[in-house]
This record gives structure tokens, C-alpha cells and sequence, in this order.
């Protein structure tokens, strides 16, 4: 908090160019490449695309601004940073609520993640061992197979480990290391697919999916799922942003970090759309084949191509840096609190929880629907969005404005006066709209949607 100095105990990034990596890295995750595409797919294509580039613009990227806010102020965890900062507030330290949401949310995620994380690494070994089954990808992501937890397990260990090993000797030693690799291997896979396209067209179906709207087949479940993937992508509302946070030094310029961050997830998602949707279209798969179009349906189209082991087993170890890069953030989110509050030390939190995850995510290899189904709707169209609301809700009405200024002071008067009204007024609004609207219309039928001409 303002005029108290922070914990020596509690760190800080050692460069820029490391909070950077790590909180892209953060951002950059499955999200882009693996629930984008098939959240693409399965909403009409490009008018979700439309609506989640706004939804980050306007919805995200303020939330985003003010977690790093949060937790830049307080220096401490996102339930302490909460709490600390309504006391500061003179306001009930209950709000620390906000902040359990996110956790909760986050850690959530993190148990469905570790088991598509860990089927990422089996196609990745898969690919670079000269072969794909269709039927084997299948049978691994729903079957219940032993290997399944296997290779989750090994991903999850290696997520632990990182994390175990604190901010300096373990997120920012890997993320710097990982994440030049992860867009260097982008943007070369993209201009294969791309230059490959252009032979039978399938490059313009591509842009023409991502970038020719048809808003007949819009409702409230595409804008929740829309606003969920915003969420889900850019990493705010699971307690990361407001964790990573923490970690900066005052000289920080929030406002231009955050808008870096957020501008490299959306534009990583879209080329992942180029990267993959050529490749579909050429093969004449439904885009909109939901999960199995990046377990399933590209298995089969890399064992197709020439050099189709090298190149896939490329696009999976594309994917486990990303998922990687994120599930190190999700984990660290969880583990920087308790390592407040325990007298355990960070390497016992760490496999502790990491362990706990795991054994909730190993239910999902046994489960007909992936744990689909249910933790994913519960972590990405209902904690997600409804910790986004309780932050923007939080920022907008708990924090006072001279707070927000302070911490904010590289931005200009009419950029603040807009991130301000965005986090009081729009965002709280929207947000609570949109969910209900989902809700709506998974849940109940659609009447709310009906009502409005939406359904």
C-alpha cells in the first residue's frame, strides 16, 4: 500500500522484458490456440471473432489494467490485495471476496488445463515419433486411458517444478527462455500454412471465416462465450494479473504494459486462426468440429501431408509452450497466497496444490465429456466472467479514484477519465448483462434472450 514499504521478503521482476514474457506467456496459452478456434467454430465464426476482439478492447483490457493495479498497490496476493486495499479504502475487508473468485476460477481452470496440457505433449511426442492415430488421440482425450494421466502428470510436474522454484529462479528463467522460441516457431508455422493455402483457396476461406461477420447467428451464448474466451485468454479475473502484478516496481507504466499484453494475446489468437483454419478448410473439415478439431481432426490431416509428423509434432510443441507458459501463472496464482499464510515453505505449497489439481483434473481423462462439460462452463462462462464484474465492480466502487490516479500516473487526464468511466460504469453493466444472458441461454432456454430479440 501507499507510504508502506513492501516485505523484503516479497519479490519483484528483475527486467521489464521478464514481466512482459511472463505475463504474455500468461496470456498466450490454449486459449489461443486450442479454445479459439474451436469457440470460433462453434459461434458462426467471424462475428464471434468481431465480438471477442471488442470484448478484449473494452472489457479486458480495462479489467487488466486494474488487477495489475491492485496488485502493484498492495504487493501481496490477489485475496490479500483485496482485502489490504478495502481496509486502505476504509471499506469491509470482506471484498477480499473479489479476489477468492478469482483464485477459485483460476484454479479451476488449471485442473481441466493439466489434462489438455498433458494430451498437447502426447500428440508433440507423437508427431516427432512418426506417426499419428486418429483413433489413439481419440481414445487418449476421452477413453480413459492410463496414458492419459501419464502425460498429465508429467506436464503437471513440470509445471510444479517451475513454480517451486520461485520468481526469479523458476517463471522468469523459463517464460524468457520459452516464449522468443514460441513466436518464432508461430510465425513460421503460419507462413506454411498461409503459403500452403493460397494452392486451393483455402487461405481466403480462412480470412473470409475470421473476417466476414453474419450476426443472424449471434445470441447471448455467443457473447458469454465470447466474453468467457476474452477472459479465459488474456488471463484476467483467475488471479494472475493481480499475482504478476505484485511483482512490479512503482517506475511500471501499467496502462502501456497492459495494452502490450492484451494486443499480443488477441493477435496471437488471430494468427492461430490463419495457422490453423487453412489446413481445415483444405482438408474440407467442419471448423466447427468443437474440441476434437484440434485432438482429432489435425492428427489426421498432419498424418496426410508430406512431412505431416515433423510439422504436427511442431504445431503440439507450439502449443505445450504455451500451455505451459499459463499453467505456470494459474498455479503461481494460488501458491503466492498461501505462501502468505502457511508456515510450509513455496517448494511443500506448490506440489502440494499442484497435486490437489491434478487428482480433480485426473477425473476429467475418465469422464465421457472431458470434464467439458461441467468445469468448464463453471471456471470459463461463470467464475471467469463473474470475477471480471466483482474486479471492475471493485476497482470502479471500492477503490477510491485517488488510488487508481496514483498508481496510474503515466497515463494522460482524458485516458484515465476513460479507463475510470469503463471500470465504473460500462464494464459492471456489460458484464453482468452478458452473463445473465448465458445463463439464459444454457440453462434455461433462452427466454431472458427471447425478451430482448436475441433468441
Amino acid at each position: 500500500m501507499a507510504g508502506t514499504p513492501a516485505p523484503a521478503a516479497h519479490a519483484h521482476w528483475s527486467s521489464r522484458f521478464a514481466f512482459i514474457m511472463a505475463a504474455v506467456g500468461s496470456a498466450v496459452g490454449l486459449g489461443n490456440l486450442w479454445r479459439f478456434p474451436f469457440q470460433t467454430g462453434e459461434n458462426g465464426g467471424s462475428a464471434f471473432v468481431l465480438i471477442y476482439i471488442a470484448c478484449v478492447a473494452l472489457i479486458a483490457f480495462p479489467v487488466l489494467i486494474a488487477e495489475f493495479t491492485i496488485g502493484r498497490r498492495a504487493q501481496k496476493s490477489a485475496v490479500s490485495s483485496t482485502r489490504d486495499l478495502a481496509v486502505e479504502a476504509k471499506k469491509s475487508g470482506k471484498w477480499s471476496f473479489v479476489g477468492w473468485v478469482c483464485m477459485a476460477g483460476g484454479f479451476l481452470v488449471l485442473t481441466t488445463y493439466s489434462v489438455i496440457a498433458g494430451q498437447v505433449m502426447a500428440m508433440s511426442a507423437a508427431g516427432f515419433a512418426g506417426g499419428f492415430a486418429t483413433e489413439a488421440g481419440a481414445n487418449m482425450f476421452y477413453g480413459g486411458s492410463s496414458a492419459g494421466l501419464f502425460w498429465q502428470a508429467a506436464f503437471m510436474v513440470l509445471t510444479i517444478w517451475v513454480v517451486s522454484r520461485g520468481l526469479k529462479g523458476g517463471i522468469e528463467r523459463v517464460v524468457t527462455i520459452l516464449m522468443p522460441l514460441f513466436f518464432v516457431m508461430l510465425a513460421a508455422l503460419t507462413v506454411f500454412a498461409v503459403i500452403r493455402g493460397f494452392s486451393d483457396g483455402s487461405t481466403v476461406r480462412a480470412f473470409t471465416y475470421l473476417f466476414t461477420p453474419n450476426f443472424t447467428a449471434v445470441d447471448g451464448g455467443t457473447m458469454v462465450s465470447a466474453l468467457g474466451q476474452a477472459f479465459f485468454s488474456v488471463g484476467v479475473a483467475s488471479a494472475i494479473m493481480i499475482t504478476y502484478g505484485s511483482y512490479l516496481t512503482k517506475d511500471t507504466n501499467i496502462g502501456e504494459s497492459a495494452g502490450l499484453i492484451s494486443g499480443a494475446d488477441t493477435l496471437v489468437a488471430l494468427i492461430a486462426g490463419f495457422m490453423i483454419f487453412p489446413i481445415v478448410f483444405s482438408a474440407g473439415v467442419d471448423p466447427a468440429a468443437g474440441m476434437t478439431l484440434i485432438f482429432d481432426t489435425l492428427p489426421a490431416l498432419f498424418g496426410s501431408m508430406p512431412a505431416g509428423n515433423l510439422i504436427g509434432g511442431a504445431f503440439f510443441f507450439l502449443a505445450f509452450i504455451a500451455a505451459l507458459t499459463s499453467s505456470i501463472s494459474l498455479l503461481e496464482a494460488t501458491v503466492a497466497f498461501f505462501d502468505e499464510h502457511s508456515n510450509f515453505g513455496r517448494p511443500q505449497i506448490a506440489w502440494m496444490l499442484g497435486g490437489f489439481a491434478f487428482m480433480i483434473g485426473a477425473g476429467s481423462v475418465y469422464s465421457s465429456d472431458f470434464g467439458g462439460g461441467f468445469l468448464d462452463v463453471i471456471s470459463g462462462e461463470i467464475l471467469l466472467p463473474f470475477g471480471g464484474f466483482l474486479v471492475a465492480l471493485f476497482a470502479g466502487w471500492v477503490l477510491p479514484k485517488t488510488i487508481l490516479r496514483e498508481e496510474l500516473s503515466h497515463a494522460s487526464n482524458r485516458m484515465f477519465g476513460f479507463f475510470h468511466f469503463m471500470i465504473r460504469w460500462v464494464i459492471p453493466f456489460v458484464v453482468g448483462l452478458v452473463l445473465l444472458l448465458g445463463l439464459d441461454a444454457r440453462f434455461t432456454g433462452g427466454a431472458l434472450n427471447s425478451i430482448l430479440g436475441m433468441g
